[in-house]
């Protein structure tokens, strides 16, 4: 039941559009409207208090601007509160990018699923502002590379999420435009089922002028995680070098002769190598587990340790084993063998970021 579902709108400095979108939704037959007032200047007021002249329409009210992410969570706890028999909320845009058939249509996916419905357009469409068409491909690529997400409009603001899902949503992170790329990271961690309506693609202004999201950086704050993991693994290379030169110093002193092992015989220079790599490996990977845990992926689940560095043997076993048949398959010498080390590591690197965040630091909920 369509009126059952309540519509959610956050706002910053609307124009007339506003009411537009709001009129077109009470056509559709949608009975209660949330309209949130992220901090609007004094000059933008009025499109507000034309909307509350609605019976429908409730407007609440952010003193300073708090950003998107923080308006959508404003709503949420308010139908929590007050519409706790609703079916789910629908989010929506104010610039009436959405047409109201679209709104009613994915309320309807909604209902019949029970799943979380996003309405996504088509960049490839001429009338697409060039920010958003690049935004959504990044992001797009970004999800699928990393995460394992399939998503083809990472940015749409049209959401119909089911009431039982709100208090995840609340308690996801972010505050501004990154919150709706965090709000997809967190309904797959969660397993929460999403489906995709396609819905028109519609742009006024095709220069986007009255969008709030700034690409560089609204999109720092986007893909910080994966910043986050890069940063911490240079860090660990950093370590792991400091910790290879002066495990070398120290060894040169301590070991003077070689020895004999299973009766093998090992070399001197093999056997302070193989130390400081040894002893290089066990520290800066532990530091690179501790500030995966604590700082990229902020986990409190238990057996990480274990799990990390299980994750750190394999790793190894498969680089050495591709690297070894690739370099058999093209005869390849020091040269081409580091080549190929390199391409085999760098796509380990997107392999192990979606394994940590999947299996090694994921929470139970």
């Amino acid at each position: 039941m369509i009126g059952n579902t309540v519509v959610v709108l956050p706002s910053l400095n609307p124009d007339y559009r506003l009411n537009l979108v709001v009129d077109g939704v009470l056509k559709e037959g949608f009975k209660n409207i949330i309209i949130v007032n992220d901090g609007s200047d004094e000059e933008h007021l009025e499109p507000f208090r034309t909307a509350a002249e609605h019976s429908e329409v409730t407007v609440l009210t952010h003193e300073v601007n708090k950003g998107k992410g923080r308006g959508l969570k404003t709503a949420f706890e308010y139908v929590l509160t007050n519409f706790p028999e609703c079916t789910g909320v629908v989010t929506i845009d104010g610039d009436n990018q959405h047409a109201p058939e679209d709104i009613k249509k994915c309320v309807e996916q909604m209902e019949t699923t029970g799943s979380v419905v996003l309405g996504c357009r088509d960049f490839g469409l001429d009338n697409v502002p060039w920010k958003s068409k690049a935004g959504n491909n990044i992001t797009k690529f970004v999800f699928r590379v990393f995460c394992g997400i399939k998503v083809s409009d990472t940015q749409t603001g049209l959401r119909a999420i089911p009431f039982k899902y709100l208090n995840d949503m609340i308690q996801t992170e972010g505050e501004r435009f990154e919150y709706e790329t965090n709000m997809l990271l967190e309904i797959h961690s969660r397993n929460i089922p999403m489906t995709e309506v396609k819905i028109q693609t519609l742009y006024e202004d095709i220069e986007n002028s009255t969008s709030h999201f700034n690409p560089f950086k609204d999109s720092l704050k986007i893909y910080k995680v994966i910043f986050k993991y890069l940063l911490s693994s240079g860090i660990a290379s950093i370590v792991d070098l400091i910790v290879f030169f002066l495990m070398n110093l120290l060894l040169t002193k301590l070991i003077t002769s070689g020895f004999t092992l299973l009766g093998h015989e090992f070399e001197i220079d093999w056997a302070i190598t193989f130390g400081a790599t040894l002893g290089a490996r066990v520290v800066s990977s532990f530091v690179n587990y501790r500030i995966n845990k604590k700082v990229v992926f902020k986990s409190d689940a238990k057996g990480t340790l274990w799990k990390y560095y299980l994750l750190v043997v394999a790793q190894l076993t498969v680089s050495a084993s591709l690297v070894s048949i690739l370099s058999v398959l093209f005869s390849a010498g020091s040269l081409l063998r580091t080549i190929c080390k390199c391409i085999v590591d760098f796509c380990l690197f997107f392999v192990t970021f979606r394994v940590q965040r999947a299996w090694v630091f994921k929470e139970k909920k």
